[in-house]
């Protein structure tokens, strides 16, 4: 096992460029959040984003409870979820104390079903949490019109689609709020992070108040001759992103698209490499978007032992994960609603490296293996006893 190349299923793109960026905060003497840094991060992203305000916060559940407060969701309130996802949405509506009920997902791209979600608007319904499933856009045009329909507001979840488009638009500008993760294992990276976009600058200005505590910028107040003390008018939260991860994370949303191009060039091989694979799907990326590749999940045919053949890639030094989770089958949610495509998908995706620092050579030596485990772990077909 030591002489094998270890390949693994994830590897943030950080090396000198974001070294001297740190650097450039420790002589400064500000380290904390809401600094020159992290205030030149947030005129990044709302020049990016074409945004009304843009709020760096520590992570994207953040952004997502920050969400939930700045729509005023309260305790027996509905909120429409994708059901195929880290259930961080869900978990923001119970934050509040609100009710995620879970629509399922199309089979072709795992992102959140138009219609299942026009199914579930009911009288409490006050919202809609679409998300970019492992960096695939959602249908942006129809759940709009559907918002637009039950005065419902409309929140993307594009924690793993920076740099991905949907009908020429960014993700994180695709409704009147977004919220972004900046995780290692994302396009672009500062180990742990998010942001809050919002297209209102007043939803931003509450955003931003909540993640401090409710008092504003400390690092704002003591350039002030004087001294201004703050009131805590309301509760708020410790949700500030350090300018250390501000300053690593203004240099890789500045390599985002060097870094998009080589997640594209890998997902564009496995898709020459498995295109005549009976045994798999590869992800389906429809005409009008584009994929950010924060993962690349292969659907296996459903003869597959899916188990046996993550224990045999990694045994071989090849990292690899189940897709993402079916929420509606989560302990955590004791939910009422069957997603019968997501609950497929939770059991038959399989999760393959990638990542901007794949070499060609390593990509297919991931497929062979893979191709071997498949055809070591399929049940064979049933025949008829008796049958010639």
């Amino acid at each position: 096992m030591s002489d094998i190349e270890k390949i693994p299923l994830v590897f943030a793109s950080l090396g000198e460029q974001e070294l001297a960026a740190v650097a450039e905060v420790f002589a400064s003497g500000w380290a904390a959040g809401q600094g020159p840094r992290g205030q030149a991060l947030e005129a990044q992203l709302k020049e990016r984003y074409g945004a009304g305000d843009a709020v760096a916060v520590s992570n994207c559940g953040a952004a997502l409870h920050l969400a939930m407060l700045a729509f005023g969701v309260q305790p027996g309130d509905e909120v429409i979820v994708a059901d195929y996802t880290f259930p961080a949405p869900a978990h923001a509506v119970r934050y509040v104390g609100g009710t995620p009920v879970f629509a399922d997902v199309r089979a072709d791209t795992g992102t959140v079903d138009p219609q299942s979600v026009a199914d579930l608007v009911t009288s409490r319904t006050v919202g809609i949490i679409a998300v970019d499933t492992v960096g695939l856009p959602a249908d942006y045009t129809e759940l709009q019109a559907i918002a637009d329909r039950h005065g419902l507001f409309l929140i993307e979840d594009a924690a793993c689609a920076v740099g991905a488009t949907y009908q020429g638009r960014e993700a994180g500008s695709l409704a009147e709020v977004a919220c972004l993760s900046f995780h290692g294992r994302k396009g672009a990276t500062s180990g742990e992070g998010g942001a809050f976009i919002a297209t209102d600058p007043a939803i931003g200005a509450k955003a931003r108040q909540l993640s401090a505590f409710g008092i504003g910028s400390i690092f704002d107040m003591g350039q002030v001759i004087g001294l201004p003390i703050p009131e805590f008018t309301e509760i708020g939260y410790n949700f500030k992103l350090s300018d250390i991860a501000a300053a690593i994370l203004t240099v890789q949303l500045g390599r985002i698209e060097e870094l998009m191009e080589r997640r594209r060039a890998v997902a564009a091989r496995y898709a020459e490499l498995f295109a005549d694979e009976e045994l798999l799907t590869v992800p389906h990326v429809p005409a009008d978007r584009t994929h950010a590749w924060q993962s690349y999940l292969v659907t296996l045919d459903a003869s597959v032992d899916r188990g046996a053949v993550a224990t045999e890639l990694r045994a071989q030094g090849i990292g690899t994960l189940h897709g993402t989770w079916a929420n509606h089958v989560q302990p955590a949610f004791d939910a009422q609603q069957v997603c019968p495509v997501s609950a497929d998908l939770f059991q038959r995706n399989l999760g393959i490296p990638m990542h901007a620092e794949l070499t060609m050579s390593q990509v297919e030596r991931v497929s062979e293996v893979l191709r071997t485990a498949l055809r070591t772990h399929a049940r064979p077909a049933r025949t008829l006893k008796g049958a010639a």
